[in-house]
C-alpha cells in the first residue's frame, strides 16, 4: 500500500478542482449540471453496488439537480480519500477527512457508514470497511485519548508542540468521547450485517478494554485522570484551561470529554450527547464480547457501566426550560450547571435517535428539537439561504450541512423532510459537492470545498429517502 505523500495529496486536491474539465471540449459552453466527480481512472476505489445505487437513484429520481448531487456526493469517500490495502495480510484502510491528510476515528466510521448497506453485494467494499476496523483497532491501542492519526506512524505533524503526551504517528490528541464510540458503531454494525468475526480478534478485544479504562478514568471519581490538553494558541476553543485538565466537574457517573465532535473544548465536561453514544456504544460492544469472545463477565462489567452513565444522565442531564418543560442539555458539570445549546457535529443533541441513544418519539428529545431547532439555541442560525445549526468552530452565522441532513434523518415530517433535501440543494453553491458550513445568507461564502464526511452523509440521507419517502424527492 503506497502512503499518501503531501504531493500525491495536494494532486489529489487539484485533480477535485479541476475535474468539472475534464469532458468539457474546447469552446464548449459548461452543461447546466457539469462534471464535477473525479474522472474513472483518478478514483481511489470503485464499487460496482455503490456505482449500481447511483444508477438506480438516477433512473428513479426525476429532479436531475438531486441526481447529479447524488452521484456526486455519495461515492465522495470511496473516490478522493481512502488507500485500501493490507497489513499482515490482513484488511488496511487509511481514509482522510479530505482536506486534511489525517485519519479521524470519528470521520473515517462516519464516512463509511453508509456503505454498509452495500458490504453484502461486494465484497472489495466489505474488505475495505472491514480494513478501516482494523486500522481503527490499532490507532485506538497506540492512544487512546488521540481523535486523529496519520497513514505514516514516524510522522511528527504541526500539533507536536501541543502540551500532551503526543507521539509520532498522531495528528492531533484532543480527548473526544465519540472518537471511540464511533468504531465500536462501525464494528458493531459491519458484524451485524455481515456476520464477519475475522476484524473482532484479540486487538479489537484488547482496544475495547482500553476504551473501556479509558471511560472509566474520565468519569474522574478518583481524581482528573491522566489526560491533559493545552495548545499555545489565540482561541479558546483550542484550548483548556487549568494546567489542561479543564474546569472541574463533581464525578457522578458521567464521562468527562474535554473536546466536542468539532474539536472545539468542551465548557462543561459531561458533554451529553457524547454520553448518551457511550452506552449505546458499550452496549454494542458488550454483546460483541458476549457472542464472540463468550466472556460473561466483560458483558457484565461493560453493561454495568452503560447502565451507570444512563442512570447519571436521567439525573443529571434533564433540564426544566420556562416555555418547552424538559429538555436535554448539552453540557453539564454535576454542580447542577448547564448550556442549553446544540453544535452541529455528531454527536449532538439532534442527532440522537439516529445514534440509536433516545427514540424520535421520546417527549424529552421532541421538546429538546424544538429548542435547538429555534433562537433559543445560540448557534442557531436563519438568513436568507436558509436556517441551520452551527457553532463556534467556524464562527457566527455559517450553518453545516451535516445540522440539515442530521434535522432530515431524525424527522418523521414529510413536509421537515422535503425541505431539508430543498435547502441542501440550494445551497451547494453551483459546486456539486456540500461543504462543512455556508453563510445563513449567501451559499457561495462556504468552508472546506472537500469535506467528505458532509457529501458521504448526504447521501445516505439522500438513499434512506428515496427507498422510504420517495415522493419526497419528486
Amino acid at each position: 500500500m503506497l502512503p499518501i505523500t503531501r504531493r500525491t495529496f495536494l494532486q489529489d486536491a487539484s485533480l477535485l478542482a479541476a475535474s468539472s474539465f475534464l469532458s468539457l471540449p474546447a469552446g464548449a459552453a459548461a452543461p447546466p449540471y457539469p462534471v464535477v466527480r473525479p474522472a474513472a481512472a483518478q478514483r481511489r476505489f470503485r464499487s460496482r453496488a455503490v456505482e449500481a445505487a447511483i444508477a438506480e437513484f438516477g433512473r428513479g429520481v426525476k429532479d436531475p439537480e438531486l441526481a447529479w448531487l447524488f452521484g456526486n456526493c455519495f461515492p465522495n469517500t470511496l473516490d478522493t480519500t481512502v488507500t485500501a490495502g493490507t497489513r499482515a495480510g490482513r484488511p488496511d484502510t487509511y481514509v482522510i477527512t479530505g482536506d486534511i491528510d489525517a485519519m479521524w476515528l470519528r470521520d473515517s466510521a462516519a464516512q463509511v457508514w453508509p456503505y454498509l448497506a452495500f458490504v453484502k453485494q461486494d465484497a472489495p467494499l466489505r474488505q475495505l470497511v472491514a480494513g478501516v476496523i482494523n486500522r481503527q483497532t490499532r490507532c485506538i491501542l497506540q492512544d487512546p485519548y488521540a481523535n486523529a492519526f496519520y497513514n505514516d506512524p514516524a510522522r511528527v505533524g504541526e500539533w507536536k508542540t501541543d502540551l500532551t503526551a503526543m507521539q509520532p504517528g498522531v495528528h492531533e490528541r484532543k480527548w473526544e468521547i465519540d472518537s471511540l464510540c464511533y468504531p465500536i458503531r462501525l464494528g458493531y454494525q459491519y458484524w451485524k450485517t455481515t456476520g464477519d468475526e475475522q476484524p473482532f480478534d484479540a486487538q479489537w478485544r484488547q482496544a475495547i478494554d482500553l476504551i473501556v479504562k479509558t471511560f472509566r478514568e474520565q468519569q474522574r471519581k478518583t481524581g482528573p485522570g491522566p489526560y491533559h490538553f493545552q495548545r499555545q494558541t489565540a482561541n479558546a476553543t483550542d484550548t483548556q484551561p487549568l494546567g489542561g485538565y479543564g474546569y472541574p466537574v463533581r464525578p457522578c457517573g458521567l464521562i468527562a470529554s474535554a473536546f466536542r465532535p468539532s474539536d472545539d473544548a468542551t465548557l462543561l465536561q459531561f458533554l451529553v450527547p457524547s454520553n448518551f453514544f457511550a452506552v449505546v456504544s458499550l452496549r454494542q460492544a458488550a454483546l460483541m464480547l458476549n457472542d464472540i469472545h463468550h466472556d460473561d463477565k466483560a458483558y457484565g462489567d461493560l453493561m454495568a457501566l452503560a447502565d451507570e452513565v444512563s442512570v447519571a444522565l436521567r439525573r443529571h442531564a434533564i433540564v426544566a426550560h420556562p416555555t418547552l418543560g424538559q429538555v436535554y442539555a448539552y453540557e453539564v458539570d454535576g454542580y447542577g450547571g448547564h448550556l442549553l445549546l446544540d453544535d452541529a457535529n455528531v454527536p449532538s443533541l439532534l442527532a440522537l435517535p439516529y445514534l440509536g441513544a433516545v427514540p424520535p418519539t421520546d417527549p424529552i428529545y421532541q421538546n429538546t428539537r424544538k429548542l435547538v431547532l429555534s433562537a433559543d439555541n445560540p448557534f442557531f442560525y436563519k438568513g436568507k439561504a436558509g436556517e441551520g445549526i452551527g457553532g463556534p468552530h467556524v464562527g457566527a452565522d455559517m450553518i453545516w450541512p451535516i445540522s440539515l441532513i442530521m434535522r432530515g434523518l431524525t424527522s418523521t415530517d414529510e413536509a421537515e423532510i422535503r425541505a431539508c433535501v430543498q435547502a441542501l440543494k440550494t445551497t451547494h453553491a453551483g459546486t456539486g459537492y456540500l461543504h462543512e458550513s455556508f453563510h445563513k445568507d449567501d451559499p457561495a461564502k462556504y468552508t472546506r470545498a472537500w469535506f467528505a464526511w458532509a457529501n458521504t452523509l448526504f447521501g445516505e440521507f439522500l438513499w434512506k429517502v428515496y427507498k422510504e419517502r420517495p415522493q419526497a424527492l419528486a
